[in-house]
């Protein structure tokens, strides 16, 4: 490579914040070098759901939240998207479910009735039966009531391979990444001895942000750790389910995506609140034997005596919140040169690009008439938590 390279815009992190971003950039004429120290999509984004959550998530006490309101959109700009007319062509990634569901047990079924006939989610969603519902849920002893969410799950794999594609030749794969003063400004990163210079160097590295803060001796914005301790079950008697079960508080009781193992079984990929607080502090023996137990109570018709369990501890990285609570929406602080950012869930890809966008604008940065890059070392592709645990 050549001794210094430079660039309009510089991002490190190669998660869905920072390829959406960088395809996006590059649509619009910009040069990009999106640095990874990892795999693509490797340390946060294979380990979402893949849900593109609408918000009727963040309203199951009654009432629409500010993440409810922040994430709206989204479903409509990811889909826009996946059918190839949106602000990047994703028309080749594949679509696990059209719809995300939302169920109860039938003792909770007329409250579930009548919240989703409140204003809150009117419109949101649309109550289903018979051959409508779920396959795993089409059976005589399920005596709940479903309702349809307008959100979709995608195939976070097949995502980040699109997004890869759509970076063309400016992703660089680098295990040392430093940050390049000049008179005390940051201008750029030393990536295992090649400088980049660039007009904006933008961090979604999520967990990887603080380090590298920290190694520039920046002390803001802060960053949380929020612990997830997710289950993951494959067997050959699963059928897909995409679905938050209705619990007695404002979390889903549990949220069940699907997804397609090598040997042709499913796999049920466990969060909501199993996966949290109580469920964060349990070993892995302990979490799965609560699966079960749920799944058993929840899902009795489902044989689950061939099936493989696996355990999965995600640190899901974020601005730090008062009281570790949700962030609301995409968070990029603007710090001249530099912008810092986490999108704080897959959905809000779109909303995290936006703000670096507007901050270009803002500045009047403009792409640049800049040389071909060289050809750079190139990250990975990352492997799913399945791929791995369950093989």
């Amino acid at each position: 490579m050549a001794s210094v390279i430079s660039t309009d815009v510089l991002i490190v992190g190669a998660g869905v914040a920072g390829l959406w971003l960088n395809a996006r950039l590059r649509r619009q004429g910009f040069s990009t070098v999106l640095v990874e120290s990892q795999s693509l999509g490797g340390a946060q984004t294979l380990k979402s759901q893949g849900i593109i959550h609408g918000g009727a998530k963040y309203a199951l006490h009654g009432a629409l939240s500010g993440a409810s309101e922040a994430i709206a959109d989204m479903p409509r700009r990811w889909r826009e998207a996946l059918d190839g007319d949106g602000e990047l062509d994703l028309s080749g990634v594949r679509i696990l479910s059209k719809a995300h569901y939302l169920w109860s047990p039938g003792t909770l079924a007329g409250n579930l009735t009548s919240f989703f006939a409140s204003k809150a989610v009117r419109g949101r969603v649309d109550q289903v039966k018979g051959d409508q519902l779920p396959p795993a849920l089409q059976n005589p002893r399920f005596k709940g009531k479903v309702y349809r969410l307008a959100e979709l799950v995608v195939d976070v794999p097949s995502l980040i391979e699109r997004l890869a594609e759509l970076a063309g030749d400016s992703l660089l794969a680098g295990q040392t990444i430093e940050p390049l003063f000049e008179q005390g400004a940051l201008i750029g990163l030393r990536v295992d001895g090649q400088e980049i210079l660039a007009q904006r160097i933008v961090l979604s590295a999520g967990q990887g942000n603080a380090d590298l803060l920290a190694s520039a001796k920046i002390k803001s914005p802060a960053q949380q750790l929020r612990p997830l301790h997710m289950v993951l079950v494959k067997g050959p008697s699963l059928k897909p389910l995409y679905a938050h079960c209705l619990g007695g508080g404002p979390k889903p009781r549990i949220t069940v995506t699907t997804h397609p193992a090598a040997n042709g079984e499913w796999v049920w990929y466990l969060g909501g609140d199993i996966a949290e607080a109580d469920g964060v502090a349990r070993t892995p023996d302990e979490q799965i034997a609560v699966a079960k137990k749920e799944l058993s109570h929840l899902l009795p018709w489902v044989d689950l005596s061939q099936a493989q369990w696996a355990t999965l501890r995600v640190d899901r990285a974020e601005p730090a919140q008062s009281g570790l609570v949700r962030p609301d929406n995409a968070f990029l602080a603007n710090q001249g040169r530099l912008l810092v950012g986490w999108p704080t869930k897959l959905a809000l890809a779109p909303d995290f690009s936006d703000r670096v966008i507007s901050a270009l604008k803002h500045d009047a940065i403009q792409p640049s008439a800049l040389p071909a890059l060289p050809n750079f070392p190139r990250p990975p592709l990352g492997k799913t938590a399945w791929e791995q645990l369950l093989p």
